[in-house]
């Protein structure tokens, strides 16, 4: 079951994003972008203003969700050998039900946008790149 992740668990949290991010969405960004996102791993002030949510499999924790406020979905990472085993979907439920916003938004990158549309969100706009990161802009209305 997903829970909130306390502070001594964000550093964890961080690495499964660097780890996931490393092996599925790097190869397909430019170096641009995938400094920009170590960066934005490593900028204090960005990673204290989201709230993260931790789903585990015995010990192990096995994802992480990340929200801007309470409407905006930053990160949502799986460990490689927990793909395709509900961890992400239980992930965002949690997520929007610790959530009062009436819409989720999310910045899908191309590897999660099937994922995303197969839990409800709509694209809202095409592909965008900012600082060489691949993004979708899509939304879920509740």
């Amino acid at each position: 079951m997903a829970r909130l992740l306390g502070q001594d668990e964000i550093p964890g949290a961080l690495d499964i994003s660097w780890q996931v991010f490393s092996e599925f969405e790097a190869p397909e960004y430019s170096p641009e972008g995938v400094k920009a996102f170590r960066s934005f791993l490593e900028c204090e002030a960005a990673i204290k203003d989201l709230t993260f949510y931790g789903e585990f499999v015995g010990d192990d924790l096995a994802g992480i969700i990340a929200m801007r406020g309470d409407s905006h979905i930053s990160m949502l990472f799986v460990k490689k050998q927990y793909h395709r085993r509900g961890i992400g979907k239980a992930l965002l439920k949690h997520a929007i039900e610790n959530s009062q916003a009436d819409k989720i938004t999310v910045h899908s990158s191309p590897y999660a946008l099937e994922f995303y549309r197969r839990l409800g969100f709509v694209d809202t706009d095409v592909e965008q790149v900012r600082d060489g990161i691949r993004f979708i802009p899509m939304i879920l209305s509740r």
